[in-house]
């Protein structure tokens, strides 16, 4: 201990021996040596109580500080998309149901065929300049069970007469129910629910914009074409077989095809007409056409409204991929350009379904067809009438409890409205036959096309 080296002996002991008042003053000696070299260098070392004070306090301000930031971040990106949000134009729908939270809720999907936004090309290829107003071409009621965590889809083909509830000195008392959406669309939504009884919680609106910007915003989407198609009409073009990127004009121009032609020999040359010219520049168009090895889709709306769900589904799979900010700040910077949602929608709510459905199946949402039968009638033309009573059957397959009695049936064929009887039923399946290559029309309304049951010259997601 004579060297001040052993303070604290070793040994057992040192653990039960009480500290001399000679370890006492060596540790005093040795500690005012160390504070006076201190001193004399200008340098003053803290307790050690202290030194460990200010440790725990930078640690707790670091955390602190790192809250704050990732606080920041994500409430700045809430507040961006805030933001983005309340850019998308909203209009006050009539005639909805306030969703109960939890339940399940239906979405009105109108897709117009407004050219409003369109301008240079796109607006020439879309006649914008001969087609003037607006029409509800597409009528989808998105089905959402958050609880089961399911989606479905049924279509109303535009050209289905129903009883209308305004506008009967222009229209009569029965017409296409795409005449409703005129003045926007409340009148439609009110249409709908009395007519079939479905209570419409939300509405979108898709104009050709909005659909054209919404695609290319996910940076297209992906498509399995097992044949060459065209429609000469729409301006669909796949010269060839395969996965497509599918963007731009060509995402329209499969979302509106109803003169699909397909080409099972894989040719790349395009039948003529009896003129000689080429079908593409050919204002008349003849069906009979299916030299050179094209066939032709003769199922009109329906047809279309099978590549609009695979196209919704394309959509879906993709939108699961948005991660990279800068692809999810062109989504958001795009949607406001066509597109238009009632003022019950909330950017809280879609958040909520975003997280509930990021991982579905696109494959796993349903899609349907109302029932429907078709008519010559004498004022009104080639027409759709409601076929009942399958069409009541899938409607309470779809909404079940929700369904509610119309207060405006739909006519069916000899123009009378009798209500329909709302009675529970199984699923079943029917699957649109393939094309005939004869001259009359098809009578095939077929209707019940759930999920993935569609011809096989039609495309895919891929």
């Amino acid at each position: 201990m004579a060297n001040g080296r052993d303070i604290t002996p070793e040994g057992p002991a040192s653990r039960s021996r009480s500290p001399s008042r000679k370890d006492i003053a060596n540790q005093q000696r040795l500690i005012a040596l160390g504070e006076a070299v201190n001193q004399k260098s200008g340098v003053r070392r803290p307790p050690r109580n202290e030194r460990a004070h200010r440790v725990r306090r930078r640690i707790i301000i670091a955390a602190a500080t790192l809250l704050v930031v990732v606080a920041v971040v994500l409430g700045g990106s809430y507040l961006y998309a805030l933001w983005r949000f309340h850019q998308i134009p909203t209009i006050a729908v009539k005639h909805e149901y306030k969703a109960i939270s939890g339940k399940p809720f239906n979405i009105l999907m109108i897709g117009s065929d407004s050219r409003a936004g369109l301008s240079g090309l796109l607006a020439k290829q879309t006649g914008a300049t001969t087609t003037p107003g607006q029409r509800s071409d597409v009528v989808k009621i998105v089905h959402v069970d958050p609880d089961a965590g399911t989606i479905s889809m049924v279509s109303i083909p535009r050209d289905t007469v129903v009883t209308l509830l305004a506008d009967q000195s222009l229209y009569g008392k029965f017409n296409r129910i795409n005449v409703n959406f005129g003045n926007g669309p409340s009148l439609l939504v009110q249409t709908i629910t009395d007519n079939f009884g479905i209570p419409i919680n939300q509405t979108i609106v898709v104009s050709f914009a909005g659909l054209i910007n919404a695609a290319d915003a996910l940076g297209g989407v992906h498509l399995y074409f097992p044949y060459p198609s065209r429609d000469p009409y729409s301006g669909l073009n796949i010269p060839r077989r395969g996965c497509q990127l599918i963007q731009g004009f060509q995402a329209l121009a499969v979302t509106r095809s109803r003169h699909m032609y397909y080409n099972v020999k894989g040719l790349r040359y395009w039948p003529r007409n009896a003129t000689g010219l080429a079908l593409e520049n050919s204002t008349a168009i003849d069906d009979e056409v299916y030299n050179d090895g094209w066939d032709y889709d003769p199922t009109s709306d329906f047809g279309r409204i099978i590549r609009q769900d695979a196209f919704l589904r394309a959509m879906v799979d993709q939108a699961k991929n948005l991660y990279n900010p800068l692809t999810v700040n062109s989504f958001l910077s795009k949607l406001p350009q066509g597109i238009t949602l009632d003022r019950n929608f909330s950017l809280h709510e879609l958040i909520g379904l975003a997280v509930r459905f990021h991982s579905i199946n696109a494959n796993a949402i349903q899609t349907y067809t109302l029932p429907t039968l078709p008519a010559d009638n004498p004022t009104l033309g080639d027409v759709l009438f409601v076929n009942q009573p399958a069409a009541q059957k899938l409607l309470v397959q779809i909404f079940g409890s929700e369904l509610m009695a119309p207060a405006d049936p739909p006519p069916n064929d000899s123009l009378q409205t009798p209500p329909p009887v709302i009675t529970t039923t199984t699923s079943t399946t029917t699957i649109s036959p393939p094309p005939s290559k004869n001259k009359s029309k098809s009578t095939t309304t077929t209707t019940t096309n759930p999920t993935l049951a569609q011809p096989n010259f039609d495309p895919r997601p891929c």
